[in-house]
This record gives C-alpha cells, structure tokens and sequence, in this order.
C-alpha cells in the first residue's frame, strides 16, 4: 500500500523532463537465480548493471510475473510477494527500471543478488 502511494505521489508531481529521475521504490532478491543465467554471467555483471524488467501477464505459475534480464538474458523474476505492484504500474504504462543493487557470494540463491526497482520521473 505505501509503494502504491509513494508512486501515485510521484507520478502527479512528475516534473516536465520526464524519465531524467529515478526514485527506488523497491529492493527484492532475484528470485530462481539457480536456474537461470546468473551463476553463468557472474563475473561479468557488476552492481549498477542496468536490469530489464519484462511483464510476464501470460505465465501460468504467476499473472503478476516480472522477469528481470541483463543484456537480454533472463536471470530469474521478481519475487511472488512483491512483484504484484511493480506489474500493475507496468501495466497501467508507469516508467519502472531495475539495476543490480547488490552482489554477494552467498550459499543462499535468494541472498546471491538484489533488484532495486525505480520509477522514472
């Protein structure tokens, strides 16, 4: 409910030079990492790495599924519990971006990397 606000907020006070701010709204770990592309592309990606979300309205596991690409590779989705809002302001046309936000070593597929989701102004 708070994102949903913060980005109704955002969106009424968009400044003329539309998409030159970015505000986080959201930060969420990659989910299925281990079965896509990252351990792959590791070395490569670095924190800051542009990510692009891809709405997924059609996926049978998931109708708020939003797949997170870098340089055109699927390395997993945003999470079940918190993708809901990020796809309906994809939906409704709202200027969402990711990059990478973190990067860790860690057993944990799920601490491995975080998304932060902006909102472009």
């Amino acid at each position: 409910m708070l994102r949903r606000l913060l980005l109704a907020a955002l969106l009424l006070s968009a400044p003329a030079f539309a998409g030159a701010v970015r505000i986080l709204v959201q930060t969420s770990p990659l989910a299925g990492f281990q079965y896509y592309s990252g351990k792959i592309l590791w070395d490569e990606m670095r924190e800051g790495d542009r990510l692009v979300l891809v709405r997924e309205p059609d996926n049978r596991h998931d109708r708020f599924a939003v797949r997170v690409e870098w340089r055109g590779t699927k390395l997993g989705y945003l999470p079940r519990s918190d993708n809901r809002e990020v796809a309906e302001e994809m939906d409704k046309g709202t200027p969402i971006g990711a990059r990478i936000g973190r990067m860790a070593k860690d057993p944990n597929p799920w601490k491995r990397l975080r998304v932060d989701v902006y909102v472009g102004l």
